[in-house]
């Protein structure tokens, strides 16, 4: 997952690469530039193919937007999506108690675990047959392991999704949530469905466990820790500009950014737009530049993740001689929009990448205001 992470924020630099670069060829009519913009695209993409190739060996991993829900509600809302995705010789019959604890989970990405775990139910009975969806309170006075996991003593809420269909081999069940496993023939199946659940449930700091035999049918069981009573935090994350952009930019930006060619696209598109920029590769290239006194810069705009220093650490530290510097962080590494150094630094916003060139100078131009 670590490392599936980081192949994600190389390849989403990528695609700020082309995109940027389509966005500066229809904004030119230099044919020297237009050639030098295409040949840039075209390296992007193909990078971006080998990069695709080797993300599908290694299991997702996405941000989570956790949110306090009634998962009784959220379940018995899905009823409309399981009907579309399951043949019609299969029902599913719910379980759901209204008086289930709260949990916080990210809502749409635990949507997407049981509809997994509800199409393998599916696969498993080829002549149609019941799908159970059951919750309950789950109460641990002590704490138990199982399958090389150890649940704390606490209040949990469970969910299982069970069926009567073709069950799985014990020699197989150790395997079924590594990615790329599948006990389906060739063709029927990515291999991809359960370790994302897996995944999903692991993220959310809970734990799944599975039961089957052969001819017997398969439960998989989702403990899910109770709402404690304080909400995740979430870093601030500008949405998208609806204003029309401003043509001319006043100001001085200090941009820092390892990747060359995402410093060079961002650089032109903020020149573009009046701004002065002065560009640095790295953190510790920005804190020699800010080292002359007479320099006056208004924005820093830079990357989080780096080689060397990371983007929080350095714009702290540059901070504390330019306190009334204003900050934009952009990262496309999906872990670091949960990083708290970011929210505890004043006067800075958060873009994610990939962005578009209006999106990039509008959020500068914002922090001008």
């Amino acid at each position: 997952g670590q490392l599936t992470g980081g192949v994600a924020h190389d390849f989403n630099n990528l695609l700020m690469v082309a995109s940027s670069g389509i966005e500066l060829l229809e904004r030119t009519n230099d044919p020297s530039k237009r050639d030098r913009l295409k040949a840039g695209i075209r390296q992007a993409i193909d990078r971006g193919a080998k990069l695709t190739q080797q993300l599908l060996t290694f299991a997702r991993r996405s941000p989570l937007n956790p949110e306090v829900v009634d998962l009784a509600e959220r379940i018995r809302g899905m009823d409309t999506l399981l009907d579309r995705s399951l043949r019609e010789d299969v029902a599913v019959i719910f379980k759901l108690p209204a008086d289930l604890w709260p949990v916080e989970v990210d809502a749409s990405q635990l949507e997407v675990a049981i509809l997994n775990m509800a199409l393998n139910a599916r696969d498993a009975m080829p002549v149609g047959g019941r799908i159970n969806i059951n919750s309950n309170r789950y109460i641990l006075d002590a704490a138990i392991d199982r399958d090389h996991a150890t649940i704390p003593a606490g209040e949990y809420v469970s969910v299982s999704v069970s069926d009567a269909g073709c069950g799985i081999a014990k020699d197989k069940l150790t395997k079924i949530f590594e990615p790329f496993y599948s006990t389906k023939r060739t063709g029927e199946g990515t291999g991809l469905g359960l370790s994302t659940v897996y995944g999903i449930v692991k993220q959310t700091g809970g734990y799944i466990f599975v039961d089957s035999e052969e001819g017997q049918g398969t439960e998989f069981n989702l403990i899910l820790p109770v709402f404690d009573g304080q909400v995740s935090e979430k870093p601030e994350i500008i949405p998208k500009p609806n204003v029309q952009p401003r043509t001319h930019g006043d100001g001085v930006i200090l941009l820092v950014e390892d990747e060359a060619p995402v410093r060079n696209f961002a650089s032109r598109a903020l020149q573009l737009r009046g701004y002065q920029v002065i560009e640095a590769a790295s953190a510790e290239d920005a804190l020699e530049i800010l080292n002359d006194p007479d320099l006056q810069i208004d924005v820093f705009v830079t990357d989080i993740v780096m080689t060397g220093r990371d983007g929080p650490s350095w714009v702290k530290e540059a901070l504390e001689k330019r306190p009334n510097t204003r900050v934009v962080f952009v990262s496309g590494y999906a872990e670091d929009v949960l990083d708290t150094q970011q929210a505890a630094i004043p006067n800075s916003v958060f873009l994610p990448k990939p962005f578009s060139l209006d999106d990039l100078t509008e959020t500068v131009q914002k922090q001008f205001h």
